[in-house]
């Protein structure tokens, strides 16, 4: 398998996770050799499924195993990834000490949930995006390096109100870090706002400028993290929580945290702040 294409991780790095997992299993005295699929298979379907979103049916058509066995495989496997990919536990202020921070909202598309009931629906519609999704705040360094996903709240909320719940204000308050004009009445550098009747000087043009030049390498970090495909084209199954824990604790960062420890990527939330 094209590991890079498929998983969107290189084989170090699917070796690295595929060790960490055994010697969890190991502990717990779980044998692998009962299961239809051997480890690695289970590990490349588990991942594929997160990377490419693909539906479970084609995963099994792909590994050729029955549909249920996917489901199966999945619902072992995301748990033991989520625990693994989370060994350096840190905090978003221990992540910003010392440099300067980005920080964006972004949607996570989730799709039409009928059967929770308008009130989540209501509360997941995002009027600017026109979707049912969740809202996720996003931190990065100034070369575009992934820092941090916060917990996903629900989508109806604006930037400025998702940074509050996920308690990203609290946790900013001190740091140093830049944001867009959503942002405003935080402690944020942000661009600054024409009054109205009034025209921008060169000097706000200039700082303007400045400020969104810097603020483009949030734009990559955010496309990158889509490339995880099933945060950009709607998650299926039924607890995103468990896949946010899990994507947002090292692998959503091309893999970079397994490259012998969880380098940057922040370990963030204990789950979906809202059923979904």
């Amino acid at each position: 398998m094209r590991y890079q294409s498929t998983t969107g991780l290189t084989t170090g790095q699917i070796l690295e996770l595929e060790a960490r997992v055994t010697r969890v299993l190991s502990g717990r005295g779980i044998v692998e050799d009962r299961f239809v699929l051997d480890f690695l298979s289970q590990l490349e379907l588990t991942l594929m499924v997160l990377r490419q979103n693909v539906s479970q049916m084609m995963a099994a058509d792909f590994f050729k195993v029955s549909q249920a066995t996917v489901s199966r495989v999945l619902a072992r496997m995301l748990p033991l990834v989520e625990m693994v990919c989370a060994l350096n536990e840190f905090t978003l202020p221990d992540a910003g000490n010392g440099r300067v921070l980005i920080v964006d909202g972004t949607f996570i598309p989730t799709g039409n949930r009928p059967a929770e009931g308008k009130d989540t629906e209501r509360a997941n519609f995002s009027g600017k995006h026109r979707v049912q999704c969740l809202n996720v705040q996003v931190a990065a360094t100034t070369d575009g390096h992934l820092v941090a996903v916060s917990e996903p709240v629900p989508g109806s909320r604006h930037d400025s109100t998702a940074l509050t719940l996920t308690g990203w204000e609290n946790e900013l308050a001190d740091l140093d870090w830049i944001a867009d004009t959503a942002y405003i009445g935080t402690n944020a550098i942000t661009p600054r706002k024409k009054h109205k009747g009034e025209q921008r000087s060169e000097a706000d043009k200039a700082w303007n400028k400045s400020v969104s030049s810097i603020r483009a390498a949030i734009e990559h970090t955010i496309r990158h993290l889509k490339e995880w495909k099933i945060l950009a084209t709607g998650y299926r199954g039924p607890d995103l929580g468990m896949f946010s824990d899990m994507c947002w604790g090292g692998l959503v960062d091309g893999g970079e945290g397994l490259a012998g420890g969880v380098g940057d990527g922040v370990f963030a939330g204990d789950g979906c702040a809202v059923d979904v």
